[in-house]
C-alpha cells in the first residue's frame, strides 16, 4: 500500500487516526493497536511475507532478553550477540542476496547451478538493520532490553517506517513507545510534513521519474548527448524527490501518532564534497554505517591505510545494501574512492576552490555515480556515460532533448532545482504571533499542493516508490 495512493490517504490514514485517537489515552492499548495496523499494512503488500515479519519480531525480542541475561559472562553476551546478529543477516542474506550469489558462484567455477527465485520481501533491508541496531545498543548497554514483545514489534514494524525508512534506532524513540504524547502543534506539522512529501512525490519526482524512465529505455545509440544528460538529471531529482518524499511522508505521520523521527535528509545537492554529501544524504543509513560498521572496524584512528580499507569495506556495504548487483557495487566504491582521495591533497585542493566549483564538482561525481546506480547492468551504464561525453555513434534519427521536454518538465525541473538547494519550511503553527493573513496564506498553499497531489494520483498510473526494492 502506497502512501500515495486513493486507498491509503482516504481510507487506511483517517480510520487508523481515528481508532488511534478513541484508544490513545491506554497507551499499551495504543501500542497493540498500532503494531496491529502496521502488520496489516504490511500484509497488504506482502501477504506471505507477514509469516517472516513476526519471525524477526520473536527473534529480536528473545535474542535482546538473551543479551540482558548475559550481561555478567561477557564471553556468553558476546555470543548470543553473535548469533542474533547472524540470524537477522542471514535471512537478509538469503533473500535479497542468494541469487546472486550463487549467479556469481556459476560465473567464478563455470557452474550450472539452479536455484529458484526468491522473492525479496519489501522493507527486509531497513527493518533487520533496525533489528541490528537494537540488539548491538542493548549489548552496549545504551539502551535496556525490552521485555514487552508489542513494543518490540511496533518498534520494528511501525508501519510510516517500515518499507522505505528511515531507518530509525530503538535509543531515538523507546521512550516514545513507552509514553508518548500527542498535541495539536506536532498533529498539524505532521500533516504539513505528509502533504508536503506527498507533493514532492507525486507532483515532481513522478513527472521526472516518467522522462528518465523514457529516455534510459531506449537503445544508447538512438540518443544524442543533451538527451543523455536529461535523463540522468531527471533520474536524479526523481530518485531525490521520490525518497525525501517519502521521508517527510513518514516523519510527518510519526507525528500524527505521536513520534518524532529523525530527519533523513538535508540538501545533499547543496554539498560541497563527496563527504558533506553523504552527511546530507539518507542520514539515517550513513550514520548507521559509521555508528556500527565504520567504527567498530577503527574508524580512522589506526592509520591512513587502514582508514581508507575502512572506508572501502563500509562503501561496499552500502553499495550491496542497495541491492544485489555489481551496479551497486560499483556505485558505492565509486563514492568511496572519491572518500579517500578527499582525505588527501585533493581534498585541500577542492577545498580552495570557488564554492560553486565546489558544487559542480559534487553534481557531477553523483550524476555520474546514479548512471550505475540506474542501469541493470555494468556494460549498460558504461555505454550510457559513453554517450554522455559523446563517444557514442548515433543513429540517423535520434531522440534528443526536444523529444521529452515540454511546459510541465521545465516547470518540474525549475522547482526541483529551486527546492533541492533550499526548500522552505512552512511553519505556521509556530508562528503564535503571525497574522492571520499569513496562516491563511500558508494553509491555501498546501490545501492547493494536496488537490493537485491528489488529482495527480487520480489521473496517473505512474506512481512507482523507488526505494521500496531496496
Amino acid at each position: 500500500m502506497l502512501f500515495s495512493s486513493v486507498i491509503f490517504i482516504f481510507k487506511f490514514l483517517p480510520l487508523t487516526l481515528l481508532v488511534y485517537f478513541l484508544i490513545k489515552q491506554k497507551n499499551q492499548l495504543g501500542n497493540i493497536f498500532l503494531l496491529s495496523v502496521s502488520l496489516l499494512f504490511y500484509a497488504w503488500g506482502e501477504p506471505i511475507y507477514i509469516l517472516l515479519m513476526m519471525l524477526s519480531i520473536v527473534v529480536n525480542f528473545f535474542f535482546g532478553i538473551l543479551i540482558h541475561h548475559t550481561e555478567e559472562f561477557k564471553n556468553r553476551q558476546k555470543l548470543v550477540l553473535a548469533f542474533g546478529i547472524a540470524i537477522n543477516v542471514l535471512f537478509l542474506i538469503y533473500f535479497k542476496y542468494f541469487g546472486f550469489i550463487i549467479e556469481n558462484i556459476n560465473d567464478a567455477f563455470h557452474l550450472q547451478l539452479q536455484v529458484n527465485a526468491v522473492a525479496m520481501p519489501i522493507g527486509i533491508s531497513f527493518y533487520t538493520f533496525q533489528s541490528l541496531s537494537y540488539l548491538v545498543d542493548v549489548y552496549r548497554k545504551e539502551v535496556k532490553a525490552q521485555f514487552n514483545i508489542i513494543s518490540i514489534g511496533l518498534y520494528i514494524s511501525f508501519f510510516p517506517q517500515l518499507i522505505a525508512g528511515p531507518i530509525v534506532r530503538y535509543i531515538d524513540i523507546n521512550e516514545q513507545i513507552e509514553d508518548r504524547k500527542i498535541e495539536l502543534k506536532g498533529f498539524v506539522n505532521g500533516i504539513e510534513r505528509f502533504i508536503i512529501g506527498l507533493a514532492k512525490k507525486v507532483l515532481i519526482a513522478n513527472t521526472l521519474g516518467e522522462v528518465a524512465d523514457k529516455i534510459f529505455a531506449l537503445p544508447h545509440s538512438e540518443i544524442t548527448v543533451l538527451c543523455s544528460w536529461l535523463g540522468i538529471i531527471c533520474y536524479s531529482f526523481q530518485l531525490f524527490f521520490d525518497f525525501s518524499g517519502y521521508s517527510d511522508m513518514a516523519i510527518g505521520l510519526g507525528r500524527m501518532f505521536g513520534f518524532k523521527f529523525l530527519e533523513n535528509f538535508n540538501f545533499p545537492y547543496a554539498a560541497k564534497s563527496i563527504k558533506d554529501f553523504w552527511g546530507r544524504w539518507h542520514i539515517s543509513l550513513s550514520t548507521w554505517f559509521r555508528d556500527y560498521l565504520y567504527i567498530p572496524l577503527g574508524g580512522n584512528r589506526k592509520g591512513s591505510r587502514r582508514t581508507y580499507l575502512n572506508l572501502l569495506i563500509v562503501f561496499f556495504i552500502t553499495g550491496l545494501w542497495h541491492g544485489s548487483s555489481w551496479n551497486f557495487i560499483v556505485w558505492g566504491l565509486f563514492h568511496g574512492v572519491f572518500l579517500i582521495l578527499e582525505r588527501n591533497r585533493f581534498g585541500v585542493w577542492i577545498e580552495k576552490l570557488w564554492k560553486p566549483i565546489q558544487h559542480l564538482y559534487v553534481l557531477l561525481v553523483v550524476l555520474v555515480g546514479w548512471v550505475f546506480f540506474r542501469q541493470e547492468t555494468l556494460g549498460g551504464a558504461v555505454s550510457y556515460l559513453n554517450v554522455m561525453v559523446g563517444l557514442t555513434s548515433i543513429q540517423n534519427y535520434p531522440f534528443d532533448y526536444f523529444d521529452f521536454v515540454n511546459q510541465k518538465v521545465l516547470i518540474c525541473l525549475a522547482v526541483a532545482i529551486i527546492f533541492s538547494i533550499q526548500f522552505p519550511k512552512i511553519k505556521w503553527s509556530d508562528k503564535y504571533n503571525a497574522s492571520v493573513a499569513y496562516k491563511c496564506l500558508t494553509a491555501g498553499v498546501l490545501i492547493c499542493l494536496l488537490i493537485l497531489s491528489i488529482a495527480n494520483i487520480a489521473s496517473n498510473t505512474y506512481n512507482p516508490f523507488i526505494y521500496f526494492r531496496f
